[in-house]
């Protein structure tokens, strides 16, 4: 199914499956997230691991996130120079409006706007992710102002006595440094199952149907915190609306869904961590202690129970009230314990079984639509839902709006989580799996994938995957490669691990030809179990200073390249059959069916650091010469099957 609308000469349609370019070739996007410290502010410094109470979260500034202009270029060249044609540039509801509602950081919009504009610059396609984890830096994430939480009636400076949100900079001790208890690494993925978040989820999705009482200046909290959030997306749209490089925008990044859809007294957590119940989250939240059990990695049993809010500290504000008991949800017995009124209240809205992503998240995918086209009509809508019911492969509901991707994201969850991995056994977290050997584990990368390519085959009858993150942590297997590189050793067995998990995912990736952009290139990354990438010691940068050693090199600061950076048709004369790379061999093969109607050439990215000593290329079994010196091939056009192979040239 051709969905067609012409933009500018950067801009993309879709066609079922597959991005196309002004000239009708399919287009795959190979990208990467810039970058992971955007979540944070610049100034004054919001790396996690800093102590703060967020008091100054109306005057904060993200002017410098992902880089200072001064050093911008440097890093969008080597970005290009390993590949890339596309990237996901963060930011971030705070970064925009953090003043308070309807002020507008025009410093930062102005910012922002140069720094895709420089992207064009250096061929790098870029649509904007309105990133979020966990709500809000204050509920131990990133994404909205503080005074949305105000708005709610929710008093954040009480989270972290109230076990109302785990919080880096309230637990962490930066003068000790490294790993520590009170804040075990991959933590923070908890805090969607916290109340802060519980509550500001529902709230923001389904607010008017299960708190028509919460309000803001007598508007609904619902309406109220989403028109505030596309406003600030429409202030970032008009900014970037004449450049035709930016090809779109996503929705929200791995949006949470609180409390919708559940029953009051069951466990939200399947897998791991803290199995809060939506009534333990409201009860704690005002005031009253509960004992919550945690759940074994994979969700295989139970390993204790922790009592949450022992100091029964409220996280209301001064005359404000939980809107969800007010409506009769639960309350308060006489012996002061929480009971569940309407244990259903979050399943059922007028008689009948809600459904988050067909009431609320369809009509929120509508109102961003809405939004930014109302500003420029060819851009592309990048479209999010909840990240775990996308990896069970949970499609996308009907009614979508037209030209929309599927842009969900895959990681390999046991290698995140532990931050351990090898090439000879695998666990799947999700579905206890167990893979001996790197093919294995690569076709299970495989099994994962396609679930979620499956989901774009069904988005409106068909439309692009982009996979928007995937990723591999660099200070796993106990920071082994930092320690090698401490020690003095700078050859490419220090990465091992990385470039051969890296290697798998994106030969997954080929095997189904998928789009993506890796999480993440972090500016301000440090060989460091404090630092990492700045956020809750999350540690995917491929580049980071601690490896720039050199001005002159353009790959000095990457970390683990061969396995990232590896040849792949950008554009392709027609439409992709196959296509595959062998790393150690170097052997590479695009197979496509050519479509004589459209006058481009197949371009393929060909990296110099996997041909040392320059290749040799064949089309259709014939030699083909090329110019070496350049890292892109064309071959020009042609017609019915074509099949074009490139081996390294022996030493």
């Amino acid at each position: 199914m051709t969905q067609s609308l012409r933009g500018g000469p950067s801009q993309l349609t879709i066609d079922g499956p597959h991005f196309r370019d002004r000239f009708g070739r399919a287009v795959l996007l190979r990208g990467v997230n810039l970058g992971g410290d955007s979540k944070v502010p610049f100034a004054p410094d919001g790396h996690t691991y800093l102590p703060s109470d967020f008091s100054d979260h109306r005057t904060v500034s993200f002017v410098g996130r992902p880089a200072p202009l001064a050093e911008i270029d440097s890093h969008l060249a080597r970005i290009s120079h390993w590949g890339f044609n596309c990237l996901r540039l963060l930011t971030t509801w705070e970064a925009v409006e953090h003043a308070g509602p309807g002020i507008y950081d025009q410093s930062y919009l102005d910012y922002y706007a140069e720094v895709c504009r420089r992207a064009g610059r250096f061929g790098l396609r870029v649509f904007v992710d309105f990133h979020q984890d966990a709500w809000s830096r204050m509920s131990g994430g990133d994404g909205a102002p503080g005074w949305t939480f105000e708005a709610a009636g929710l008093d954040f400076t009480r989270f972290a006595s109230a076990d109302a949100a785990h919080v880096m900079q309230s637990t962490y001790d930066h003068r000790v440094g490294g790993r520590q208890d009170d804040y075990p690494a991959m933590s923070w993925g908890g805090n969607y199952r916290m109340p802060a978040n519980g509550i500001m989820w529902t709230l923001f999705f389904a607010g008017d149907d299960f708190a028509p009482g919460c309000r803001f200046n007598s508007t609904g909290i619902q309406g109220f915190l989403q028109d505030h959030y596309l406003g600030s997306m429409r202030a970032v749209a008009e900014r970037l609306a004449h450049l035709d490089n930016v090809i779109g925008f996503d929705t929200l990044n791995e949006p949470g869904t609180g409390y919708v859809g559940r029953s009051l007294s069951e466990p939200m957590s399947r897998y791991r961590g803290q199995a809060w119940s939506p009534l333990d989250g409201l009860a704690v939240a005002s005031g009253i202690s509960r004992t919550v059990p945690i759940l074994a990695l994979g969700g295989r049993g139970f390993e204790g129970d922790r009592v949450m809010n022992a100091a029964g500290n409220s996280i209301w504000l001064p005359g404000r009230t939980d809107p969800f008991r007010d409506a009769g949800a639960w309350d308060i017995d006489s012996d002061g314990r929480a009971v569940a009124v309407r244990p259903n209240y979050f399943e059922q809205m007028s008689n009948r079984p809600v459904e988050m992503d067909r009431d609320y998240m369809v009509p929120f995918f509508k109102r961003v639509a809405e939004t930014v086209r109302a500003v420029r009509k060819d851009w592309l809508i990048f479209a999010e839902v909840d990240p775990f019911g996308a990896l069970r492969g949970e499609g996308f509901p009907d009614g979508l709006p037209e030209r929309t991707v599927n842009a969900s994201h895959w990681y390999d969850l046991s290698a995140l989580v532990t931050k351990r991995f090898c090439t000879t056994r695998s666990v799947d977290i999700l579905t206890g799996d167990i893979r001996e050997g790197a093919a294995a584990i690569e076709d299970g990368y495989v099994e994962g994938l396609s679930r979620l390519r499956d989901i774009g085959d069904g988005l409106n009858g068909g439309a692009p995957t982009l996979i928007g993150e995937c990723g591999i942590a660099y200070d796993m297997n106990d920071a082994e490669a930092y320690a090698q590189w401490n020690a003095g050793q700078r050859g490419s067995d220090v990465w091992s691990d990385q470039s051969d998990a890296l290697n798998l995912m994106y030969n997954a990736l080929d095997r189904l030809l998928l789009s993506s952009t890796q999480w993440n290139y972090t500016v301000s990354n440090r060989n460091d179990p404090m630092i990492g990438d700045g956020w809750n010691q999350e540690d995917l940068s491929i580049w980071s200073i601690d490896q720039a050693t050199s001005l002159e090199d353009p790959d000095s600061g990457g970390r683990a390249i061969s396995g990232f950076c590896r040849p792949y048709a950008k554009a392709i004369q027609g439409t992709p059959i196959r296509q595959t790379f062998d790393r150690v061999s170097g052997r590479f093969e695009i197979v496509f069916e050519a479509d004589s109607a459209i006058d481009a050439s197949t371009e393929i990215y060909v990296p110099a650091s996997q041909y040392p000593s320059g290749y040799e290329i064949a089309v259709n079994g014939k030699t083909f010469e090329s110019d070496q010196s350049v890292s892109s091939l064309m071959i020009p056009p042609r017609s019915g099957h074509v099949t074009v192979t490139i081996v390294r040239t022996s030493l």
